[in-house]
């Protein structure tokens, strides 16, 4: 047995210095030249004081109504100098660059009202922690195009009452975010730090061509239900070169609440994920859903590092979300010290109100894992698909997981249909299919223009 689990730790090692060495195509080739833009100010023309005392609300909003004057001018940049400058939810603008000098700190107001109550989004229906409205987050785009935030350092020091707020249901309204654009295009985030978000730190939803990049995300591991990046109904993103480590889920990708999200209808889409350090303590490292009504496909994600976290890879939804996860590779992950190191379930999630239809079930189809080496692993695999509607092509190779559980059970299998090829401990019986009788409907990418293809 040791032999065998040598043996199997060596392949997935020398499969992954091929797949470093030889790179992979995926959305990340797109990079965008972050040229200097004509025009700069500084937020200290506009009378802010970065004393981490006075409200700079009213400065940030006046400067950037100012730089709208240069969108047809080649844009502008909104400097930030160090220090630590307090202020509420605030508004950015098309042909915008939000710099951050080293040693420059944007705080948020914890006091509530400095935070504008918003309505829901249209593919969730209410909001997901109270029904009605929701603060917008500290930084906010709406209908965008080409935006950039990124600096040599920055810190959002304003969680911790919120999360205090939210444990004691003190609060009225669902929590803000970090970040968040809404039907934006053409969006980078770079270079930052991002610490204590009430919520998530950066949520893109509806938009298209975002880039993420060489960013630290982290909250407290006792901070509740906080989450990282959270692609949510958008397409053509690039997540790179980062570490996150939060409460809850580090990356999570959705698209919409059941009935809500089916007729909206955006998916994500055409996602690609690599070279990332993730860490999270009550939820997963990588997770998919739970609300995905708009769909979920074409992802390609490489190069991981899960440590610390209760699950590492996770697929929820439940009956009523209807949508779809499908086409979605994931390969050459290194795990420690996770619980359950790869999980999908079809009986997660809640409803937003009792008109979801309860026969729209939601399709898992065509999920590709494989070159995943795990130490200190409980639980090596959990899937529980939907009887009437089972998960299928889940696809497993080249797996090797130490686990501390006993190696005959640390697979739990229901209503899945899939295939195996050296995995160890040996996968369900209903995962065991060889791969060299089903290379139909196990696959990999080829990107095309920045579109996933199945092979």
């Amino acid at each position: 047995m040791k032999r065998l689990l040598l043996l199997l730790l060596l392949l997935a090692l020398s499969n992954a210095v091929e797949i470093n060495g030889g790179g992979s195509e995926g959305q990340c080739k797109y990079k965008r030249a972050l040229d200097p833009r004509p025009h700069s100010v500084s937020i200290l023309e506009f009378g802010a004081v970065g004393d981490g005392k006075t409200l700079n609300s009213i400065a940030f909003q006046n400067a950037i109504f100012y730089l709208k004057s240069f969108a047809d001018k080649g844009g502008a940049q909104l400097y930030v100098p160090p220090g630590r400058w307090l202020t509420g939810s605030f508004n950015l603008t098309s042909h915008l660059t939000l710099f951050l000098e080293r040693g420059a700190i944007i705080l948020g107001s914890q006091d509530s009202s400095h935070w504008e109550v918003v309505e829901p989004l249209p593919s969730y229906g209410r909001g997901i922690e109270l029904p009605g409205g929701r603060y917008r987050s500290l930084i906010n785009g709406h209908g965008l195009r080409d935006v950039v935030i990124t600096g040599m350092d920055i810190s959002e020091l304003l969680g911790s009452v919120w999360w205090e707020w939210f444990s004691s249901h003190s609060l009225n309204y669902s929590r803000p975010h970090l970040v968040e654009f809404i039907s934006s295009i053409d969006v980078v985030v770079s270079n930052l730090t991002f610490l204590n978000s009430p919520a998530s730190n950066i949520h893109p939803v509806y938009c298209s061509n975002v880039h993420i990049q060489n960013i630290t995300v982290h909250a407290s591991p006792e901070s509740p239900h906080t989450s990282g990046i959270v692609p949510d109904s958008s397409d053509n993103l690039c997540i790179e070169d980062s570490s996150i480590s939060m409460g809850y889920d580090a990356i999570a990708l959705k698209s919409g609440w059941d009935e809500y999200g089916i007729y909206y209808g955006r998916p994500t889409t055409n996602v690609h994920i690599r070279r990332i350090h993730l860490q999270a303590s009550s939820g997963s490292g990588l997770a998919f859903g739970s609300e995905m009504s708009g769909g979920i496909s074409n992802i390609l994600v490489e190069h991981l590092h899960l440590h610390n976290s209760l699950t590492g890879i996770n697929l929820m939804t439940t009956r009523g979300r209807g949508g779809y996860m499908k086409d979605i590779l994931i390969s050459d992950v290194e795990m420690e010290n996770v619980h359950q190191a790869i999980g999908a379930t079809g009986q997660c999630g809640s409803h937003p109100d009792e008109n979801f239809d309860p026969n729209a079930l939601p399709l898992v189809d065509r999920i590709t894992l494989k070159n995943v080496v795990g130490i200190n692993i409980t639980i090596a695999g959990n899937f529980a698909g939907i009887q009437e509607f089972p998960f299928t092509s889940i696809c497993l190779s080249n797996i090797s997981l130490s686990v501390t559980s006993d190696p005959t059970t640390s697979w739990v299998c229901s209503n899945v249909l899939g295939f195996s090829e050296y995995v160890f401990p040996e996968p369900c019986p209903d995962l065991q299919s060889s791969y060299s009788n089903s290379s139909s409907v196990c696959f990999s990418f080829l990107y095309s223009n920045g579109h996933a293809a199945v092979l």
